[in-house]
């Protein structure tokens, strides 16, 4: 088969064989019926929704991948603890608020992510991205330092998702001085 043929059949061969593996898992059974469904299912989906991916993914930088793969983790569990112990305190004490986190990354991938991974952490109680997809509404728990929570947001996890999905270090282009 042509390499273009393949790639119109299955436009997004991970997504087919996380599909055809699941279909399989859910089921319990490897019959020959469920194989086939599960293969019709595999190529028939990703075909179906293709045209609801915004944009086509860049090759990963598996470095950023695996920086993020260990640090959301570690923030998850050692926030956990954290949050634990202010919710078990004097209720009085806790300084709820909104912040709007400046954000550089455009790809809509990295944004979803860069949403997630905040909603995710402990502490950080929800996460939406902005109309104009400059911002990140972020409701946090307990907040101390504003200015701190923004720069932890965009050093710790939107500048790895930059590199993974826009392609950069994460860094802004410098404005010329006029």
């Amino acid at each position: 088969m042509p390499r273009s043929f393949l790639r119109q059949l299955l436009p997004a061969p991970l997504l087919s064989i996380v599909l055809f593996f699941v279909w399989l898992l859910l089921n319990g059974t490897v019959e020959p019926a469920h194989l086939l469904l599960a293969a019709l299912l595999a190529v028939a989906i990703p075909l179906w929704t293709a045209r609801l991916v915004p944009e086509r993914m860049r090759p990963l930088a598996w470095g950023p991948v695996l920086r993020l793969l260990v640090i959301v983790p570690w923030d998850v569990v050692t926030s956990t603890f954290v949050v634990a112990r202010q919710v078990l305190g004097p209720e009085n004490r806790l300084n709820s608020c909104f912040i709007r986190v400046p954000v550089s990354i455009r790809n809509p991938h990295g944004l979803f992510m860069l949403a997630t991974i905040v909603s995710l952490t402990p502490g950080t109680l929800m996460a939406d991205i902005s109309r104009d997809r400059k911002h990140l509404l972020v409701h946090a728990l307990h907040l101390e330092d504003e200015s701190a929570l923004i720069e932890l947001i965009q050093q710790r996890y939107e500048r790895p998702l930059q590199q993974i999905f826009d392609g950069n270090d994460g860094q802004e282009p410098e404005e010329t001085a006029r």
